[in-house]
């Protein structure tokens, strides 16, 4: 249960701001590809320094700085609030502004409204009430970019930070549940090599397009490999391929091939590990007869993570979650992947996703929007969580 003080902070959440940040947010760009962030992060450093917290800003590289917007100067560990400043391309089919923050029937439109632009208002809002209270240790929101491509920003923020954590709360679209466990992910580059001849002598080329059919045909049997070990709160590991590209032309044996992977990674699994497995995999093909050779990367990894469902930071911000007003769920596993992956894994720390909106059904689609009474509740629930976790400045 709430205390009275408990309450009296809640009632200082400022729901216009709350609002005003939302659609600022929303009407900055972001789309990554190509990585626009900058006018993300020139909101939310606008809005820190009004506010009076601490901004820093730290150069990933050219054009796209993750920023930090920090609260408290408690000496021992914080509380870290996570989110990212890019979003997914604006793409087809949108019947408003991507990038007019309309307001209709209890939602707010745009690209990112969900997926995260609203997590990261929620977020600023929390801290505009927590920056006048005392707490055992900082509260810190690092937004960072290139989530959704190669996670450039949350491996230069874990590879520089310096201060500790008593946990984090990633602030991605959730429904307003309490995830406790997420898959990780990461992208297969498959390069075949072959050689190229006239269609008419296809005996005497090697065909780089048949090499990388098998390997296909492969990928698709460890994926229903897969489905027969699912893990109890996010199913199993899979495997999608998403491109090929290969040849340039119908009369000619194309020499070159290239299939691209998504390899979704449970916790406890090395990505390192799914490369060597595929690698091997490859190998037994035994394409080299085929006058074929084979080249495998994984350009991007995300890291699953999985927190007990004992662990402080768990019950803390799950009681927090249900007593500002969020849905009566359990405690639940997320099919996506985050950047609190690697905060789990690179700095030990644990690690909780909990945000308004839904990454199932309004995320990387047209008419993205976020509800705004979620907003609020997500905002309540930090405050609570902050204050519970960091120890001083809530009870009566």
């Amino acid at each position: 249960m709430t205390t009275a003080n408990e309450q009296r902070l809640l009632a200082r959440i400022d729901e216009d701001l709350l609002l005003r940040v939302c659609t600022a947010l929303v009407r900055a760009t972001g789309q990554n590809p190509p990585g626009e962030e900058a006018a993300t992060v020139a909101v939310l450093a606008a809005v820190g320094r009004e506010l009076g917290l601490t901004v820093t800003t730290t150069t990933v590289e050219p054009g796209r700085d993750n920023i930090s917007l920090t609260v408290g100067n408690g000496t021992g560990p914080g509380l870290l609030l996570l989110g990212h400043t890019d979003v997914v391309p604006v793409g087809e089919g949108w019947t408003t502004d991507p990038y007019g923050a309309e307001v209709r029937d209890g939602r707010l439109y745009g690209r990112g409204a969900s997926d995260m632009k609203g997590g990261l208002a929620a977020a600023v809002a929390a801290l505009a009430v927590l920056r006048d209270i005392e707490l055992s240790g900082p509260v810190e929101l690092a937004a960072v970019v290139d989530e959704e491509e190669t996670g450039k920003g949350i491996r230069a923020f874990v590879r520089d930070s310096a201060r500790s954590y008593l946990g984090c709360i990633t602030a991605e679209p959730t429904d307003l549940q309490t995830i406790i466990a997420a898959r990780g992910d990461s992208y297969l580059r498959v390069a075949v090599h072959g050689r190229a001849v006239h269609a008419g002598n296809a005996q005497d080329g090697a065909n780089a397009i048949y090499g990388a059919t098998a390997i296909i045909t492969e990928i698709e049997r460890l994926h229903a490999e897969l489905a027969a070990n699912p893990h109890p709160l996010i199913g199993p590991a899979t495997w999608s391929v998403g491109q090929i590209n290969g040849g340039t032309g119908g009369s000619i044996v194309p020499a070159e091939c290239v299939v691209v992977a998504d390899r979704r990674l449970l916790p406890g699994e090395s990505p390192a590990a799914v490369l060597e497995d595929l690698r091997d995999r490859v190998a037994a093909l035994h394409l080299e007869k085929r006058g074929l050779t084979v080249d495998l990367e994984m350009p991007m990894e995300m890291p699953p993570f999985e927190t007990p469902a004992d662990a402080e930071l768990v019950s803390i911000t799950e009681a927090a979650r249900r007593e500002a007003g969020g849905p009566d769920v359990p405690l639940g596993g997320w099919g996506a992947a985050c950047d609190g992956g690697y905060v789990d894994r690179d700095l030990g720390i644990p690690v909780v996703v909990l945000g308004p909106g839904s990454v199932a059904h309004q995320a990387h689609r047209a008419d993205e929007s976020v509800p705004i009474a979620e907003l609020a509740i997500a905002a309540r629930a930090y405050v609570l969580a902050a204050v519970r976790l960091l120890g001083r400045g809530a009870d009566d």
